[in-house]
């Protein structure tokens, strides 16, 4: 074969391949312009396409590997030749130290291949395991994904959908025909409110963008550093801090946090799952922090697994954390009780004792008991541990402490609420938790952003070495 017969073949083979396909759109509007380029391209499955378009590329200059299933080519089945290009995607990730993203889209298993289908799933979740807390991953969920394509999508450290996407383990229809009729099974709406997806996006376009905003905030990999931003203040910062802190009892500690972070820099996270724990990515003085804020409600379970979830992650990638603390406790209650309250209360108290990463907490307003040592206490492996003059802490809610402790001093001239009052004021003082060291600064309000930001500062080198194991034995 001539040169000019090669070319020929060459051109012919490119303009086989549609590039109107949703998945090569999706993954050009993941890269930064004119940076994708596309791995096996010409890969088949049995002379039909593998269903699966692969490739790296950059985002904001950064070098990231992605994948989007083909749901236009054999209704993007996963087979050996899907699941050996998408493999060929993670060890190269692996050897570059390299983000993944996974855009999935597909009707399921190629069924014609039997185990070997299977078995292609179970080498795409090995790969992804094997790069778990190494590079970040994110998944997006652009159509149906089902499954053990599920199992997969929901391994990665991020999960963004789709309004229109689909997820789920088994398929709404075959539930209802087996007698459950779950309204939004299967759904966004329904994925956000069980904690599966991290973000919900009103279309594929919108979930894209918010996959480059986490990749903007994360780190390449697990030895490197975040990425540095440009940043501003919030406006009125200041004031707004002080006035809370003089009502913290009816304060939101979302708005709080965010006059805190860097200018509209906070990425919630789980935004409709668990509203007790608000969750994110921001940026402090330019540099990349996981933020943690418990809103005042009573700590459930999934408020738990919500804050577990990304200090872990946070902890991986060596970001720091930032705790702001104002909560009456875990919920006391029953039926609390048999959900398993105090497992998850011990998971997120081991994740944060086992967490390496610069972790400072600021108690704004209510720490009582198990919620104080969980997150500010020393068992928390706080590093720093602020407060401001509005924190109350104490071993036991005053309410509780006054029954105990001062029931015999209760009379009509000194009524409950004002040994109450005077407990708050002396033994659940923030300076009274200074004074015994568990707490190393009281600090203005308004000073929060600038303490915090010089506090990281300091912490940045830090290095911690731990006992020798192979890993700690979460109560999960």
């Amino acid at each position: 074969m001539s040169a000019e017969s090669k070319m020929d073949a060459l051109a012919k083979a490119q303009s086989a391949l549609d590039q109107t396909a949703p998945a090569r759109k999706r993954l050009n509007a993941l890269f930064d312009a004119d940076s994708f380029v596309e791995l096996d391209g010409f890969s088949k499955n049995g002379g039909e396409s593998a269903g699966v378009v692969t490739g790296y590329g950059a985002v904001d200059g950064s070098p990231v590997f992605a994948f989007a299933q083909d749901i236009t080519a054999n209704s993007g089945a996963v087979g050996k030749a899907h699941a050996a290009k998408i493999k060929k995607l993670y060890d190269l990730a692996a050897k570059t130290g390299a983000p993944v993203v996974g855009i999935y889209d597909s009707n399921g298993a190629l069924l014609k291949e039997g185990n070997d289908a299977l078995n292609a799933y179970g080498e795409m979740m090995l790969w992804q395991n094997n790069l778990s807390g190494v590079v970040p991953q994110v998944s997006v969920i652009a159509g149906t994904c089902a499954g053990c394509a599920a199992m997969i999508a929901l391994s990665a450290d991020f999960v963004v959908m789709s309004e229109k996407a689909e997820l789920f383990m088994t398929a709404p229809f075959t539930a209802k025909a087996n007698g459950e009729d779950v309204p939004g099974a299967g759904t966004a709406e329904n994925a956000a409110k069980s904690g599966m997806a991290h973000i919900v996006a009103k279309d594929e376009e919108e979930a894209i963008a918010q996959a480059r905003r986490i990749l903007s905030l994360m780190p390449l990999n697990n030895l490197s550093a975040a990425p540095i931003c440009e940043f501003a203040a919030p406006a009125q910062a200041d004031a707004v801090l002080r006035a809370a802190a003089e009502n913290i009892e009816n304060a939101d500690m979302k708005a709080l946090a965010e006059m805190i972070v860097d200018k509209d820099s906070l990425l919630e996270l789980h935004k409709d799952f668990a509203v007790g724990a608000v969750t994110g990515l921001a940026t402090l003085g330019g540099c990349t922090v996981g933020v943690v804020v418990t809103t005042g409600e009573p700590i459930c379970g999934c408020c738990c697994a919500k804050i577990s979830r990304l200090v872990s992650i946070c902890d991986a990638f060596q970001v720091p954390v930032v705790t702001l603390v104002n909560t009456k406790g875990f919920k006391s209650s029953a039926k609390a009780e048999l959900k398993g309250i105090v497992r998850e209360a011990a998971k997120v108290a081991h994740v944060y004792a086992e967490a390496t990463t610069p972790k400072v907490c600021v108690v704004m307003g209510q720490a009582y008991g198990p919620a104080y040592v969980a997150f500010a206490g020393r068992n928390a492996n706080s590093d720093i541990t602020l407060a401001w003059p509005s924190a109350q802490i104490s071993a036991l809610a005053p309410e509780t402490a006054v029954t105990l402790l001062y029931a015999d001093q209760i009379t009509s001239e000194n009524p409950r609420k004002a040994i109450e009052a005077k407990y708050k004021a002396e033994d659940a003082s923030p300076f009274k938790a200074a004074a015994d060291g568990y707490v190393e600064d009281v600090i203005d309000p308004a000073s929060t952003r600038d303490v915090l930001i010089t506090t990281l500062d300091m912490l940045a080198g830090k290095r911690v070495s731990k006992l020798p194991k192979k890993h700690g034995n979460m109560p999960l």
